[in-house]
């Protein structure tokens, strides 16, 4: 295989794992902004090293299924490339817009569409399993952020050191945005190289740092916009918000990458910020961002698998 093509499909991995550092890295950090508790760089800094770490040191699991637990079969290095290129595309058009949405679910989208078009077996019952999580994540990050919240405001009303107790809770929500760029790496690792990991092109602890790597650099680069969306547009917080809906997608994301499952960060930042809203009032919680960020859930899947499916069924219709 020649030297360009594998180079082109790299390439291809990379700008996924830009976008995904770009696009998820506001999940992380977003409501510490939000709570005006960091600055943007200090914070976008945290993030980077933190996704870097999880990517390294936790990613297998998740790498494993997006490379072969969809597509069973191996898929060819064409397939991947329009693939990774077709996720990565709506992603950057979504972080460009400043809508926070899923690199993982337009990169499953995407290798399935390929599957689909080249008539190679996908494992639909992995599929409908990895798309219930998509579901469940955001509403089990929006039910714990509610209960934390509830209990650290009954907490924090019996403390009598109130400037204590906030210096205690700036760290908690720094250390839980630390938590969950670690996870956001552990997890989306294999979204940007999991179909190439197949292919055998490189080793996968080089392919594995040069993901990560891509994270952290997408997350430095163009990450403001979709930071301001999390943390500003859906509801306001404090740091007592903050706190909760961080650690509560954290724990979220956490879970599932313990099963391999590549979930949204997006889905699991922007339900805990519902559910502190919703803690907070319903009318708190700006209905019109919220839908806007739904139906870009909806659409990324749906979209992306299809327009890989069709860009590659007339490539093969053309090379045949």
């Amino acid at each position: 295989m020649s030297l360009a093509l594998i180079a082109l499909v790299v390439f291809a991995g990379l700008f996924v794992g830009w976008n995904i550092g770009a696009n998820d890295s506001a999940n992380c950090i977003g409501p510490s902004i939000g709570a005006g508790l960091i600055r943007y760089r200090s914070g976008i800094l945290l993030v980077a090293i933190c996704a870097f770490a999880g990517a390294i040191l936790q990613g297998e699991g998740v790498v494993e299924t997006v490379g072969t637990g969809i597509v069973t079969e191996p898929l060819s290095y064409g397939a991947v490339f329009v693939a990774l290129l077709t996720g990565a595309f709506f992603v950057a058009i979504a972080t460009f817009k400043k809508i926070p949405v899923s690199t993982s679910q337009a990169v499953v989208g995407a290798v399935s569409g390929i599957g689909l078009a080249a008539g190679l077996h996908v494992d639909f019952s992995k599929l409908v399993i990895i798309v219930q999580c998509w579901v469940f994540c955001p509403i089990l990050s929006g039910l714990l952020a509610w209960f934390i919240l509830r209990v650290t405001r009954m907490v924090l009303a019996r403390v009598q050191a109130q400037r204590l107790a906030k210096r205690v809770l700036s760290a908690l929500v720094l250390f839980s945005g630390c938590y969950s760029a670690y996870f956001l790496g552990a997890n989306h690792l294999g979204s940007a190289i999991g179909p190439i990991v197949p292919l055998g092109i490189m080793n996968i602890t080089i392919l594995s740092i040069l993901g990560a790597a891509a994270i952290s650099i997408g997350a430095l680069t163009f990450g403001r916009g979709v930071a301001e969306t999390v943390g500003k547009s859906i509801t306001r917080l404090d740091l007592q918000s903050a706190f909760a809906a961080q650690i509560s997608a954290a724990f979220g994301i956490h879970l599932f990458t313990i099963f391999g499952i590549p979930v949204s960060t997006s889905q699991a930042i922007v339900g805990a910020v519902m559910g502190v809203g919703l803690a907070h009032g319903i009318r708190t919680v700006s209905k019109r961002k919220i839908g806007e960020i739904v139906v870009g859930w909806v659409a990324t899947p749906l979209i992306s698998g299809a327009t890989a499916f069709g860009i590659y069924w007339i490539i093969l219709k053309v090379t045949a």
